[in-house]
């Protein structure tokens, strides 16, 4: 499926946009890692849906404007994007970060979004559950934690550096330091407002996510008694990457 490649103005911010497929809109928040090329799951979703590919604010080849300062920015943001858009029933997937933003946008306004799908999503805290510091983490470290299958962090560690590859990644952990540093990966006030989410939630997790672990699931649980929770065995923090054709599927249902 081909995807388009360019930029649109949002608030701004000179903003990178891929697209592909038709139907429903489907808009993908990337997480903190970014999202430098379109994936196979990307694809296979393209088949069904509008999928749209946005790199954040501060983040990829998408400006760095100076109103970032915290992820409410970035929820407004997006809020504002449907809008330029025009995108009506969206189904919103976010995962890791990109959850988080997900969730800030949907407990300020449904208006545009049909249903959530977060993956692995940070946004809050839970007792006796200790997220990873990816801050103080080597990023070697943090991509091996990424996966269940070693061999996919290898292939992710072998794939050669460029100056310009080096570059967007320094400027994505900047940007996720400038959203996430303090609290840790987290909106201490989120949880209170969750209530406000009147639309159907997908949660999914991998089984043996070592970036947020599963634990978190319970807390959701308690917190958003209606989502629905997919757990997915033999797998790390990106379900999307590490089983795609279980993602998928549990998008499109």
């Amino acid at each position: 499926m081909k995807f388009t490649d360019g930029f649109i103005e949002v608030d701004g911010c000179r903003t990178h946009l891929r697209r592909g497929g038709s139907g429903q809109p489907l808009l993908y928040l990337h997480g903190a890692s970014g999202a430098p090329a379109i994936m196979p799951f990307m694809e296979q979703l393209a088949a069904r849906f509008d999928v749209l590919v946005p790199e954040h604010p501060g983040y990829g080849l998408s400006d760095e404007p100076e109103w970032l300062e915290n992820i409410h920015d970035a929820a407004y943001f997006y809020l504002d994007f449907l809008k330029r858009l025009n995108l009506q029933k969206a189904v919103l997937v976010g995962s890791s970060m990109g959850g988080w933003m997900a969730l800030e946008m949907a407990v300020r306004d449904t208006s545009r979004i049909k249903s959530l799908v977060l993956v692995g999503p940070a946004g809050i805290s839970a007792p006796g559950v200790q997220p990873a510091d990816i801050f103080l983490m080597p990023p070697e470290e943090v991509i091996r934690s990424l996966f269940d299958d070693p061999r996919l962090a290898e292939q992710r560690l072998a794939e050669p550096a460029t100056p310009e590859s080096l570059d967007i990644a320094l400027k994505n952990r900047h940007t996720t330091a400038r959203l996430a540093w303090e609290p840790r990966l987290h909106d201490p006030f989120l949880p209170k407002w969750l209530h406000r989410i009147d639309v159907p939630v997908k949660i999914i997790w991998g089984a043996e996510d070592r970036i947020l672990p599963v634990a978190f699931t319970k807390e959701f649980s308690r917190l958003m008694p209606k989502a629905e929770i997919h757990i997915i065995a033999g797998c790390g923090h990106l379900p999307q990457l590490e089983k795609p054709d279980a993602f998928c599927e549990i998008v499109c249902r």
